[in-house]
């Protein structure tokens, strides 16, 4: 292999992600209705077991409807099949997608203090599904929700909060993503991660930073899992470990995500973490490329290798995309 000529390592190989780390946008989280959610359980229900909710969880819609509409025929204040109704409509899920459907179930259960249910309000009401587009009122239905506990609606109002810049709001919404985040809402685990790293809503603390982004990511948050790789690699916040840190870069660069195949790309360049590999560096380089994220100080140190080596990098960059 050929080798790359008088060029060092920057002392950045892996450099951090940009401060100005974007937060999500508001969308429905995984909940106890989302088909598949891990860790999912029935809502508490005086009428166990919830057949209706195990229905749901097992893929068998009609059978989840009919048993959530007997429900409700022998109990009218049956917020929990109320909700599970409305989530059947919203999704289309054994029955016709109809969102000014799935918002009246979710209005009766509301009106029983269903927090879910108020946090679907008052999202539907933000994108104009369901009824009129409606922000102050998807905002007041978010917040009931907060209030009753309902972690998807902390995480949202935060997200809604964040963009005021006011100094005020911004501790605010660290208190909502702090609720979302002890509920293992990996989205919230990772912007709470932003905010110690950042000191905004709360105390700079990278320690905090660095626990926050491996609990994103080990609920599968993707964000977290790189940010969380790149100060194990720097050693921020906690003890340096190259060799884990190539190990979580490697995960999520074959989950797609383009800064993780930039700096595993990196790593393969100069034997940091994993042993030096110009095929695999050259292959990662290309994935991130082909994803918008080029990197001129790749390009450069990459310059060395074969015209064979490059062919093997691209059957493996194409294979990698195809698996994708």
């Amino acid at each position: 292999m050929a080798e790359v000529p008088k060029y060092e390592a920057p002392k950045d190989v892996v450099p951090a992600t940009p401060r100005a780390i974007k937060m999500a946008p508001l969308k429905d989280l995984p909940t106890p209705y989302t088909p598949g959610a891990v860790g999912a359980v029935p809502l508490p229900s005086a009428k166990p077991p919830d057949v209706a909710f195990g229905a749901y969880q097992r893929g068998q819609y009609a059978t989840a409807f009919r048993e959530a509409t007997q429900r409700i025929a022998a109990d009218p204040k049956d917020a929990a099949a109320m909700t599970l109704l409305g989530e059947l409509y919203n999704q289309g899920l054994g029955v016709r997608q109809d969102a000014v459907k799935a918002a009246e179930w979710y209005r009766l259960a509301a009106a029983q203090g269903d927090g879910h249910a108020m946090a679907a309000l008052g999202l539907m009401a933000m994108d104009g599904r369901g009824g009129p587009k409606d922000q102050k009122g998807g905002r007041a239905w978010l917040e009931k929700a907060a209030e009753k506990g309902d972690a998807t609606a902390a995480y949202n109002l935060g997200l809604l909060l964040l963009g005021t810049g006011a100094q005020a709001d911004l501790v605010k919404a660290a208190s909502l993503f702090q609720k979302a985040a002890d509920n293992e809402i990996g989205a919230a685990q990772h912007n709470m991660g932003v905010l110690y790293l950042q000191g905004r809503g709360v105390a700079k603390d990278p320690a905090k930073a660095a626990e926050w982004f491996r609990r994103a990511a080990d609920n599968g948050d993707l964000a977290g899992e790189v940010e969380f790789a790149i100060l194990l690699f720097n050693g921020t916040g906690l003890p340096k470990d190259e060799i884990r840190a190539a190990r979580y870069f490697a995960h999520a660069a074959s989950r797609g995500n383009a800064i993780a195949q930039n700096r595993l790309s990196r790593l393969y360049t100069v034997g940091r973490g994993v042993p030096k590999n110009l095929v695999e560096a050259a292959a990662w380089n290309l994935s991130a490329s082909a994803q918008g994220l080029t990197d001129a100080w790749l390009d450069q140190a990459l310059t060395g290798i074969s015209a064979e080596e490059r062919a093997r990098a691209e059957r493996l960059a194409a294979d990698r995309a195809n698996v994708n």
